[in-house]
């Protein structure tokens, strides 16, 4: 346990963002929030601002770039206007004001090369239920954090868990990593007491895993017949203490929470301050490494015309895994890794063993017509068992593979959104 507490000690000291830092970004934020209430109160609009999010959390951890969550809540004067409507009028003075589209569209803000604000409008409720929107609901968590997290340590075992998830890449409810939120591990550590307790917890769970911190149900069996099937797939069923009929962790996959497993299991055995850094693959290793082991491997990059961020990152996870379906077909996949880059591009990386022959099955020797025409296809075809077969070689080559692919599915690489698709 010793050998844990001094990594721990460690982990912290690396990602607690500097003085300079958190002081700058509380400078930038007030001077903000400044001029956008006085943008409210010039307008006439019915609207309050509050700082949400890791910053108004105090769990936020050093980054290359910070984001800071502001939220503009819009009263009942608002209730049937258009609220990004309302906040792009409020926004109006500042300068690189980029709109995000999504269920609703939210806006971001550059202040310095390492700060951004994002503006996110919201309904202002009185209770969940009336919530429109996930959003809607921040108030409440920002809350519910401050009126149970009180200490130091707390916020740091927060700090630690997200600095582990961000390293194994199982941070984020979007869909193209499908893993923890930030408030979901708040609400983890929180239960757990801190980041030790809950990496032992979850290599232990064999089964799972439902917790309801404010006990708003009886028990589990009540949770699981009440919540809509949709929210119970996930292997964590973790009930928002601020709206009972939410599962905080329903975007959670299965494969995301088994590779987390792994990584928790490795710090319980073996703790080790490199498992909290951000893994980055050496290609021309991994390269080398195929070659000495007669494998095929080929590093990508892959563009999209959508909008970056999660729309972006489904995309081309998406494509990602349509080629890996392709390629299946010719070769066995030993390796493999997609890595969104932010904006609009992912890098992923193949690394292949090609198949042994293969025997094709074609059609009956009496139907000529379609005998015919297999035979001047396949011009080694032989008759067995009233039967046309042909033995074929598997493609070899895995980019010879790809590049074949790609001439022949122009149209369908167009229909997928995907604008370049380029070797590294």
């Amino acid at each position: 346990m010793k050998k844990h507490e001094e990594v721990l000690k460690k982990v912290l000291e690396k990602i607690k963002p500097s003085k300079r830092d958190l002081e700058e970004i509380t400078s930038r934020t007030e001077e903000f929030l400044k001029k956008v209430k006085e943008r409210i109160k010039k307008e006439k609009i019915d609207a309050e601002i509050f700082v949400g999010g890791s910053f108004a959390k105090k769990t936020v951890i050093k980054k290359g770039k910070y984001d800071v969550d502001i939220f503009i809540r819009y009263g009942k004067k608002h209730e049937y206007e258009d609220f990004s409507i309302l906040t792009l009028r409020l926004l109006r003075d500042f300068k690189e004001v980029s709109r995000v589209h999504g269920s609703r569209d939210y806006f971001k803000i550059e202040q310095t090369p390492i700060l951004f604000i994002e503006v996110i409008p919201v309904k202002k409720i009185k209770k969940a239920s009336e919530a429109d929107n996930i959003t809607d609901l921040s108030y409440s968590h920002v809350h519910y954090i401050h009126k149970k997290i009180k200490s130091d340590k707390t916020l740091d075992e927060i700090r630690i868990a997200k600095a582990f998830c961000y390293a194994t890449n199982c941070y984020g409810a979007e869909s193209y990593i499908k893993g923890f939120s930030g408030y979901g591990l708040e609400l983890l550590i929180y239960h757990y007491k801190n980041f030790f307790n809950f990496a032992k917890a979850m290599v232990k769970a064999n089964e799972k895993i439902i917790i309801d911190i404010e006990k708003d149900y009886k028990d589990k069996k009540q949770i699981l017949l009440d919540l809509n099937s949709s929210k119970l797939s996930s292997p964590i069923i973790l009930i928002d203490p601020t709206y009972r009929q939410r599962n905080v962790l329903a975007a959670l996959s299965q494969e995301t929470f088994e590779k987390f497993k792994k990584e928790c299991k490795k710090f319980i055995e073996n703790p080790n301050i490199s498992l909290f850094e951000e893994k980055k693959q050496n290609m021309e290793k991994i390269k080398k490494k195929a070659q000495n082991n007669n494998k095929n491997f080929v590093c990508i990059e892959i563009t999209t015309s959508k909008q970056a961020g999660d729309v972006a990152g489904s995309k081309l996870l998406k494509f990602f895994n349509h080629i890996k379906e392709e390629v299946e077909k010719n070769f066995e996949i030993t390796e493999e890794e997609f890595s969104y880059e932010g904006e609009k591009t992912s890098k992923v990386f193949l690394c292949v063993k090609p198949k042994k022959r293969k025997i094709l099955k074609g059609p009956l020797m009496k139907d000529e017509l379609n005998a015919k025409a297999f035979k001047k296809k396949h011009k080694k075809a032989f008759e067995k068992n009233k039967n046309l077969w042909v033995e074929e070689d598997y493609e070899q080559d895995l980019k010879k593979f790809i590049e074949k692919w790609i001439h022949k599915n122009k149209d369908k690489i167009q229909d997928m959104s995907i604008e370049d698709i380029s070797y590294i």
